[in-house]
Order: structure tokens, then sequence, then C-alpha cells
């Protein structure tokens, strides 16, 4: 059963294979590379900002491990470098007895003094050996010291290139803080000049209304005058007379009155 499907995805994979050949010919691999740089570069770009701001402070905390490990073992480092430094001066205190022992012990051989202790005398093989085991001892120890030197000075850099390690990242944690702090402080920028932008109004829109809040106080003007006419006026509306005009003139003219009688009329009025 599973070599079944395992068949029919590798001759899927050949006829699409086949499929892409026949339609680009030699460039197909050209356009499976772009086509998948693409869909890649879409996918990213497809990823929230807040989302990468995240993935990015968290991969910044992941520092904090190494520069503790990196610390521990700086620290770790100066206790045994303390120590060594203990067991390096007492080694040499004793090999600095030993030494002016055995140049002692060869000023007396080649003097001919064989007496080493008290009234004690040596043969000069006895001597001659003790010599040897002397100086033998001696080389022995000067190797110690040579060796616990070499450890040191090897363990001091050790702490040196700790040291610079953690100068080193707790110097890049700070530079990529101060960075993912300044894209979020500018990422709020945008967000507040979106969020700004929604509450601009359209200049025309509010033109537009301008004018049509005019045409109704307009229109309410007018009909505040009509009301108003309809209200003094049951029957009739307000004459214009043309100014100049003699009105009592023309009425004597057309009744046939005289200006006396008018005049008298008018007194009478």
């Amino acid at each position: 059963m599973a070599c079944s499907v395992i068949k029919k995805g590798l001759l899927g994979a050949a006829l699409a294979a086949g499929a892409l050949y026949v339609t680009f010919g030699t460039s197909a691999p050209s356009y499976v590379r772009t086509a998948f740089h693409k869909v890649r570069g879409h996918a990213h770009n497809a990823v929230p900002v807040q989302f990468e701001i995240d993935r990015a402070e968290e991969e910044v905390r992941r520092l904090d491990a190494p520069i503790k490990e990196t610390i521990a073992a700086y620290y770790q480092t100066q206790v045994e470098v303390e120590y060594l430094e203990s067991e390096v001066a007492t080694v040499k205190t004793n090999l600095e007895r030993e030494k002016r022992g055995l140049q002692a012990l060869r000023d007396r051989v080649k003097t001919g003094d064989l007496k080493l202790t008290g009234s004690a005398s040596y043969t000069a093989e006895e001597i001659n050996s003790d010599l040897t085991r002397k100086l033998d001892n001696f080389k022995y120890v000067s190797k110690i010291l040579q060796d616990k030197e070499s450890t040191l000075k090897a363990k001091r850099k050790i702490m040196d290139a700790a040291r610079q390690q953690v100068g080193n990242l707790k110097s890049q944690r700070r530079e990529l803080t101060t960075k993912i702090e300044a894209i979020k402080a500018r990422l709020q920028q945008i967000e507040t000049a979106k969020q700004t932008n929604e509450f601009n109004f359209d200049e025309s829109a509010l033109s537009q209304a301008k004018k049509n809040i005019a045409d109704l106080e307009k229109r309410v003007e007018v009909q505040a005058r009509i009301a108003e006419a309809e209200g003094n006026f049951s029957d009739t509306l307000p004459l214009y007379v043309e100014p100049g005009r003699d009105v009592i003139k023309e009425i004597d003219e057309e009744l046939g009155t005289t200006p006396k009688d008018g005049a008298k009329a008018d007194k009478s009025l």
C-alpha cells in the first residue's frame, strides 16, 4: 500500500516536471526558482509586523542565556586563577629554597667539605647521589612550575576572552533592543497617523454640507416671511407703491374733485 502511494507520488512529480519542461523548455528550473522565491516573499510579507517585533524581542531575550553562561564561566575561571596563583607562589618559594640548598651542596662538593650536618661525614658517592636526587627533584618541580604558569596564562586569556565576549554580547543586546524600540515607536507613529487620517473630513463634502444648510436657511426664512404675511393680511398682500407717485392727485383727477375739497377731505380725515 505504502509502495503504491510512493509510486503514485513519484509518477505525479515526474508528470509535473515533464509538463514544466514541455511548457518552458530548458528555462523550467528558472521559473520554478522564481515562483518559489515569490511565494516565500509573499508569505513573509503576510506576517503581521507586530508578530515580527515580538519574535525579534524573543530572539534578543535568548541572548540572556549565553551572557549568563559566559559570566558564570568568567567567575569560575577567576576562582581557578586565584587558587592557581597561590599554588604558583608556593611552588616558587619551595623551588627557591631547594635552589639554595642545591647550590650550597654543590659548593661543598667543590671545596671538598664532606660534612653536611654536625660532625657526620659522608663519602663523595653519597654526596653525589644526594646531589643528583636534589637536582632531579629541582628539575621536576621546575617543570611543574612551568606547567602551572602556562595554565595560569591560558586561564587569564580565557578570562579576558570571556570579559570581552560578555561586553560584546551586552553591547549588541543593547543595540538590538534600541533598534526594536525605534521600530515600535515608528510603528506607533504610523498607527497614530492612520487613526488621524480616519477622522479627516473630505473638504468637498464639508463644502456641500455648508451649501445645503445655507439653502435650508433660505427656505426657512421664506416660509417665515410667508407665515408673517398671512397673519397680518388675511385677504391682501402689501401693494408695492412706486416712489414719487402722487396718489392723492390721481384720486382727485379720477373723481373730479377740486383740490379745495380734497384739502377739506384731508382735514376731515
